[in-house]
């Protein structure tokens, strides 16, 4: 690994800098580590959750259902906790999976040629069937939506997304994005809106752009969550934005995750059209609007405000805000990963997660550390050739 240099910060003090190699470490363990924490809650309330648990969950916990988890509904037959990952986690790594084929930026038809096939014909470790199964076989149908799509129906990738439920579908999975794109997030944002395409749209699309970029704006050396949330909101349109100042302004206001729990649920809920009751969406849930947002990217950004950018506390104000939290956790965990590194992220947590998923959780970073540094050598020669040929066209000033 790169030897660290020691860089001056603002207040005298001595800060480190983070290699590319940790900081895209950090991202993808910090996300999956995010999703394990959060799985065995998802659904339900901050009431509910202290309740179920005796109070806040502050790591790895066992199934809401206990060992009833096979037959239990809703959740039969996911074996949700323990150290499992979801359905995050398996698509972060399947496009890792395609970074790592195509090795330069992706499209909508990288989906459609990559990704689906890796999705419907490619049998893996299925942390909560605890089975190898395809991972088609876990994914929920948002996701399914573009093996329907792009293999049975033959639509154009780049329209594929339209139709879908409008949800976090392919926010979840967008930090790869984000890490090839790093210390580039107006570059992490068009590169996802293009990828998403052919899974979302409205406001689905629109965070998974802002995901991406909130990743790359973290990579940026001296990045600050507050940087990055003002990165986000340079860059996202409509509700989206609108969801994502009302909640980091509220925000703002809080320093530990207990206090900030309603308030966030609050000041997010005018933009939310799943409604109150998680489990029993609304009738106008998840459609196209230009008026509203997904929940689970503006209060990712809330928790890493109230978190100070701290991975544990960022992390476990998602999970224990309920509904949503294993994707919330998932996006807040890749942010502030990539943010301090993988040193940031709790040991004992990423073996527990890695041993209980069978899975290497650092593989995926190896991977995606190599296809990027390729990428900016090719990114780097493409610039200086559009300069060279901009510079004959506008000939001597």
């Amino acid at each position: 690994m790169t030897p660290k240099t020691p860089a001056p910060s603002s207040a005298g003090t001595t800060t480190t800098t983070l290699t590319l190699d940790e900081r895209i470490t950090g991202a993808l363990v910090g996300a999956a580590v995010g999703d394990a924490l959060g799985g065995p809650v998802e659904g339900w309330t901050p009431e509910q959750i202290a309740e179920r648990h005796g109070g806040r969950v502050n790591g790895v916990v066992g199934p809401w259902h206990g060992d009833e988890w096979r037959t239990a509904r809703p959740i039969a037959p996911y074996h949700k906790g323990d150290g499992h990952v979801t359905d995050d986690t398996l698509m972060t790594h399947a496009l890792v999976r395609v970074y790592g084929t195509v090795r330069d930026h992706l499209d909508a038809y990288s989906v459609a040629d990559h990704l689906v096939p890796d999705l419907m014909s490619r049998p893996r470790w299925i942390p909560e069937l605890e089975a190898e199964a395809l991972p088609l076989q876990r994914i929920f149908l948002a996701e399914k939506w573009i093996v329907t799509r792009l293999h049975y129906g033959h639509v154009d990738p780049r329209e594929a997304g339209s139709g879908n439920i409008v949800n976090c579908g392919a926010a979840m999975y967008m930090a790869p994005v984000g890490l090839v794109n790093a210390a580039h997030p107006e570059a992490a944002y068009a590169e996802a809106l293009d990828v998403a395409g052919a899974h979302q749209s409205s406001y689905g699309r629109e965070a998974a752009g802002v995901l991406a970029a909130a990743v790359a704006a973290a990579c940026v050396p001296d990045a600050t969550p507050s940087s990055v949330v003002g990165t986000c909101l340079a860059l996202a349109k409509d509700g989206t934005r609108a969801a994502i100042e009302a909640v980091c302004d509220v925000a703002a206001g809080y320093s530990d995750f207990e206090s900030a729990l309603v308030p966030l649920r609050e000041a997010v809920a005018p933009f939310d059209t799943v409604g109150p009751d998680y489990r029993a969406p609304s009738l106008g849930a998840r459609r196209p609007s230009r008026l509203h947002s997904i929940e689970e990217l503006p209060v990712a950004l809330g928790m890493l405000l109230v978190g100070g950018g701290d991975y544990r506390r960022t992390v476990l104000g998602s999970v224990n805000y309920g509904r949503d939290c294993d994707s919330i956790a998932t996006m807040s965990g890749a942010i502030a990963g990539a943010l301090h590194g993988e040193q940031a992220v709790p040991a004992a947590w990423v073996k527990t997660v890695a041993d209980a998923s069978r899975l290497d959780l650092y593989a995926p970073a190896r991977v995606l550390t190599e296809v990027a540094r390729e990428m900016f050598v090719r990114d780097t020669a493409r610039r200086r050739a559009h300069e060279s040929a901009f510079a004959t066209l506008a000939g001597p000033r």
